[in-house]
This record gives C-alpha cells, sequence and structure tokens, in this order.
C-alpha cells in the first residue's frame, strides 16, 4: 500500500487563496508506481479547443483530461503528487481557484504555476502536466 504524507514545515509559508490552501509544499510516497503525465490542454476528444476566452471552462477541461489520462494508467485525481501549470494569465487564473480546487482540493500535490507568454496555440490558456503515485 502507497503511505503518503503531505508535509508542511513551520519555516515555509501556506499558499492561501480564497479561503484555500493550494498545494502541500513537500509530499513524500513511499513505495509505488509513478504516473507522469504530460501538458494538458483543454482540447476535448475530438481535438477541439474547449472554452475559448474562458479561464474556468479551460481549467474544469484540463481537468476532465487529467482524469481520463489518470485513470487509464489505473489512477485518480486523489493519486496525485505534482503538478505544474502554465497560464497566459495568472490574475485570471487565480480567480477560479475553486474550479482547480474540485480537481487538486482533496490531493493536495505539490504545485508550481508559472504565467507564460502564449502555450501551443493561441486559444490555450491554461496547460496542466502532472505526477501520480499509485499501489505498484
Amino acid at each position: 500500500m502507497v503511505k503518503r504524507e503531505k508535509i508542511f514545515p513551520d519555516s515555509l509559508a501556506k499558499r492561501v487563496v480564497g479561503g484555500h490552501v493550494l498545494y502541500a509544499p513537500v509530499v513524500t510516497v513511499t513505495p509505488g508506481k509513478l504516473v507522469f503525465v504530460s501538458g494538458l490542454l483543454s482540447r476535448n476528444k475530438n481535438n477541439e479547443i474547449v472554452g475559448r476566452g474562458d479561464m474556468a471552462a479551460q481549467i474544469r477541461q484540463v481537468g476532465e483530461n487529467l482524469k481520463s489520462a489518470l485513470e487509464s494508467a489505473g489512477a485518480t485525481l486523489d493519486n496525485l503528487v505534482r503538478t505544474q501549470t502554465f497560464t497566459t494569465d495568472i490574475d485570471e487564473f487565480f480567480k477560479h481557484v475553486p474550479v482547480r480546487m474540485e480537481y487538486f482540493g482533496k490531493a493536495l500535490p505539490t504545485s508550481t504555476t508559472v504565467e507564460v507568454r502564449r502555450l501551443s496555440h493561441p486559444d490555450f490558456l491554461v496547460e496542466v502536466e502532472a505526477i501520480a503515485v499509485i499501489d505498484s
């Protein structure tokens, strides 16, 4: 069985937005099988961009895509230990923390979010890559 521990060192601040702790600064996992998920965008299974100009809709579609990707490897969102998010508008992104928390809140993985000038298509607003751990 995978043992997962979320650590909040006293020497580090907790990142809280809208009353939500956004991530755990340190997560340990022993033992387990690692699942790496490449950067996911707001495309549906027909390769259509979902939520043009709508950050919340894009975060939701990326979350659904991540759920599907993890399920294909036998994992769930609860197994997340690390996310890296790229967004073209960090201020707009942080206006939609409740949507993000629907997908990442329970796992509370370690997380990095950075603003970038552009993603692979000008209509994309957010991209997320992830690492999860499941029983081996």
